[in-house]
């Protein structure tokens, strides 16, 4: 038995929403995949008489379709899609079935209307939570349109193939034999890229604002909610809405909720947001905001958008270490994301740099899957927690280094080495290992702001109490900002205190526009 009993009664009442019957392909061989993968099959086809098994041809062993009777669906799993996948199985089989997806009708109509033949794959980790958003995402458009396929492939089960084409995170996607990009996208970002995206001339005609949201973070959603529950014009300008809550894995320190998961955050956010006449405008970069007779927020489009009021909440981003090698080697190596990226330097030796709570967490998972972990701290001590350290001590595969200043990642095709100094010494050591792990931090988006708003020598927006700028009509929150604690609580109650102050400066300042 593949499936557990409590997930086998859960994924007994959605086969009952199958609305019509579904045609498993399957190509099986000897190996242990295969034996898994026949088991989930043959669970699923005893669960509904409208799912049926067959063997087929397919490109992959092991490997199995979903497909209406009589005509392929275009969506193939190649690997057994338990763990992070699973839902991304459930969803293709209700899909496939007849069930509509639950996306937006604007989003249907552009992939129905996409006329070029695209053949998608996307290599995965069981393990990743950003991959089956890419999986679903791919899925869904191959259900919509038959000129779209997609098939979803297990690094682990295919790990001779994930390397000959150099996989070194994941999601990494393909199209047509071609790299289409790597890390969590949506099925925005993926119409986005594939030239399906909004016109700028159709953002630039919008009427000007009373309150522009510039950021999708917990921080942005909250600033919105409050200000469209005024009764005002309100809109979101973001390049991902849901910020940097998307890469998080788990929540457990958000009051009420015991524990949640971060895409999962992400989408009540964008859930609560859409209840209310918010005009959102997902995927666009802002690349500079100016102040004349009202604000001018200019996109990387080109595209211009007009506010009495702006508030900035553009959260944050990791931190680069800065040393040579690091951007030619990302995703080549480099990575940011344990959990995602974790499985796919199994057997091998890796580094994480900084040893605060992040950098120690990190080391502790890969310990579990790696062969060898090297810690390397610029200050003297780690800065984690006590309960982290002791546990890093105690694992027999994990040295720390202090006192190490990571100078250069090494490597050719991929990463092959490290190179620090021991600030003690002075010494340049080098060390041997294929990936490298950065955990120092965090940079505030505020690239495009200009030196008429104040920043801190971190690039943080300066505010007061309000979440005032120096900028009258110019507010800001959340981890853009010189506010002490990054935390998502305390973003969303920065939020909506900069919501309510900008509500507050246009009763006392009306603008015409």
């Amino acid at each position: 038995m593949v499936l557990e009993a409590d997930i086998k009664s859960q994924l007994d009442q959605y086969m009952q929403l199958l609305e019509n019957d579904i045609v498993i392909k399957v190509n099986a061989g000897s190996d242990d995949t295969s034996t898994e993968m026949l088991s989930l099959l043959d669970e699923l086809s005893a669960m509904s008489s409208k799912i049926s098994v067959e063997k087929a041809a397919l490109s992959r062993t092991p490997s199995f379709s979903v497909n209406r009777v009589g005509e392929d669906s275009g969506i193939t799993f190649a690997g057994v899609p338990l763990g992070h996948e699973f839902t991304s199985l459930v969803l293709a089989l209700l899909q496939v079935s007849g069930r509509p997806p639950k996306i937006d009708e604007n989003l249907i109509d552009q992939i129905k209307n996409i006329d070029e033949t695209h053949h998608f794959e996307t290599y995965v980790s069981l393990s990743c939570h950003n991959c089956p958003d890419v999986v679903q995402a791919l899925n869904t458009m191959s259900v919509l349109n038959p000129k779209i396929t997609h098939t979803m492939i297990d690094g682990a089960a295919y790990k001779e193939e994930a390397e000959s084409n150099n996989v070194m995170a994941v999601p990494t996607v393909y199209l047509n034999g071609e790299s289409f990009g790597s890390g969590r996208m949506t099925m925005e970002e993926i119409l986005n890229n594939l030239g399906s995206g909004l016109d700028a001339s159709e953002l630039s005609n919008k009427d000007p604002f009373d309150v522009l949201v510039v950021g999708g973070g917990p921080s942005g959603a909250s600033s919105a909610i409050y200000a469209a529950r005024k009764g005002i014009r309100t809109g979101i300008v973001a390049e991902r809405f849901g910020g940097q809550v998307l890469d998080t894995l788990n929540i457990e320190n958000f009051i009420s909720v015991k524990k949640t998961e971060g895409p999962k955050f992400a989408a009540g956010l964008e859930e609560h947001v859409k209840d209310y006449d918010i005009d959102v405008m997902n995927l666009q970069r802002v690349i500079d905001l100016r102040k004349k007779d009202l604000f001018e927020v200019e996109l990387e489009n080109g595209a211009v958008l007009q506010s009495k009021t702006v508030i900035v909440s553009t959260g944050a981003r990791w931190r680069n270490i800065g040393v040579p090698g690091e951007e030619a080697f990302k995703n080549k190596g480099v990575a940011y994301c344990p959990h995602c990226d974790g499985p796919i330097f199994e057997g091998k030796d890796v580094a994480v740099i900084g040893g605060g709570n992040s950098g120690i967490e990190a080391a502790i998972d890969l310990a579990g899957i790696v062969k060898h972990v090297t810690v390397l701290e610029f200050s003297s001590e780690l800065k984690a927690d006590d309960v982290l350290q002791d546990r890093i001590h105690s694992l027999p595969n994990v040295d720390v280094i202090t006192n190490a200043q990571t100078t250069e990642i090494t490597g050719t095709d991929n990463v092959d080495g490290l190179t620090y100094i021991d600030r003690n010494t002075g010494e340049e050591k080098d060390i041997a290992l294929q990936g490298v792990f950065v955990q120092i931090g965090l940079l505030p988006n505020t690239d495009f702001l200009d030196d008429s708003v104040e920043l801190n020598h971190m690039g943080e927006v300066v505010i007061d109490k309000h979440g005032a700028t120096n900028v009258p009509g110019l507010f800001a929150a959340g981890d853009c900002t010189d506010v002490p604690y990054n935390q998502i609580i305390i973003s969303m109650g920065e939020g909506a205190n900069a919501s309510l102050s900008a509500f507050d400066h246009l009763i006392r300042n009306p603008v015409n526009a």
